[in-house]
């Protein structure tokens, strides 16, 4: 018999399974409640202070924020074995100002940030309360972390933190995203992130027309890229996702700038790719009047663990049984990066099925809260060793 049936079968384990449905509706109005919470890359302190003070109402130990904002709790296990990291990133993809009312219809739940990653924080607490209520220890220490910078130009730093301060021998990272229910992310893709800027002498749009543009370069620059083709297998994009530059409208522009994503399952592929973009670098510099810079901002790196690592297994066991017949095995850039960038087995797992991530129209199906819960109460049982 498997661990996860093992785990099924046992009495204290049944009863909170069977309670799950129960906590549904705490369940969708505590993410609601951290969803309320603005909390944009670099300035997270608030809700990180909302989930350190929930968590130490638990009765967990170590409960403590480091000076990055990340958030620890300890749940103590029976023996010094290496332990199990269950984290979730408190960040989000939106300004502190972004309007965030909550729309409810029926089983679906809309909102900005609502399952990137309220969710996931929601599933984090509430995982550490299921794990008191419980009563017998697992036979290692379970560490519940709320981390930050994940989103944006974080860079992860947060999870870098997070692995750099606990036990590099960690059996196991849980890393939980709140959307993303059915799919095991088992292979962390290489990110490389970009600032090219372009400075011209500028002037003005009479007097010195003719005269190199930064604008009108940075047009140039955009158009080249994305006429540049990317193989489908290995997987590899690009994408610009901010363009900033220009005074006035009748000033030829001196300054201009953008921020690029590049991203690949191959290293190789993805070196591929950025020494086409600084070919076409290359070409528009040729001037004397054109000084174009490609600065470094991002550098998320890969790495994974084969499905049939004993971590992805029982990822998948738990979740058949939680009732998902369609199990997708996936590569993605999750905090998960981290840890397996450094030979840590890590996956990372959802709670629910989301829609339009990073969109304010975002919003979630509820109806697999339970068995979302149920896999990550049995994944994470299992990883930490629970015996009666």
């Amino acid at each position: 018999m498997d661990t996860i049936t093992n785990l099924t079968q046992d009495p204290a384990v049944q009863t909170i399974l069977n309670r799950l449905p129960d906590h549904l509706a705490y369940f969708i109005d505590l993410a609601i409640a951290i969803q309320q919470i603005p909390a944009p890359t670099f300035a997270e302190g608030e809700r990180a202070q909302f989930v350190q003070s929930r968590l130490q109402t638990l009765g967990l130990v170590d409960v403590y924020r480091d000076e990055m904002f990340n958030v620890y709790a300890r749940l103590p296990g029976q023996t010094g074995a290496p332990p199990v990291i269950v984290s979730a990133h408190l960040d989000t993809v939106f300004a502190a100002a972004t309007d965030l009312t909550v729309r409810r219809e029926g089983h679906l739940v809309y909102g900005p940030g609502i399952g990137d990653n309220s969710l996931g924080v929601a599933g984090l607490l509430l995982l550490a309360e299921l794990m008191v209520q419980l009563g017998t220890r697992p036979q290692r220490d379970i560490w519940f972390v709320a981390n930050v910078c994940e989103e944006g130009l974080g860079d992860l730093r947060g999870m870098r933190a997070v692995v750099d301060r606990l036990d590099r021998n960690a059996t196991a990272y849980i890393i939980l995203e709140g959307g993303v229910y059915g799919h095991l992310f088992h292979k962390a893709i290489a990110v490389k992130r970009y600032r090219i800027e372009i400075n011209t002498p500028g002037g003005h749009s009479w007097g010195n027309f003719g005269a190199p543009s930064a604008v009108h370069l940075l047009g140039r620059l955009i158009a080249a890229i994305d006429q540049i083709t990317v193989p489908e297998k290995p997987r590899t994009s690009y994408n610009i996702g901010k363009i900033e530059g220009g005074t006035t409208v009748n000033s030829i522009a001196a300054q201009a700038s953008l921020l690029l994503d590049c991203r690949s399952e191959d290293n190789g592929a993805l070196a591929d790719l950025l020494a086409q973009i600084q070919g076409v670098v290359n070409q528009l510099a040729r001037s004397s009047e054109v000084q174009i810079t490609m600065l470094p901002i991002g550098d998320r790196p890969a790495g994974q663990i084969n499905e049939n690592h004993p971590l992805v297994q029982l990822a998948a066991a738990a979740l058949r049984a939680s009732g998902c017949d369609h199990i997708h095995l996936n590569s993605g850039s999750t905090d998960a990066n981290i840890p397996l960038s450094r030979g840590i087995p890590a996956v990372c797992v959802g709670l629910a099925q989301g829609h339009n991530a990073h969109r304010l129209d975002e919003y979630l199906d509820t109806t697999l809260l339970p068995a979302g819960m149920k896999q990550l109460l049995l994944l994470t049982l299992a990883a930490a060793e629970y015996k009666r």
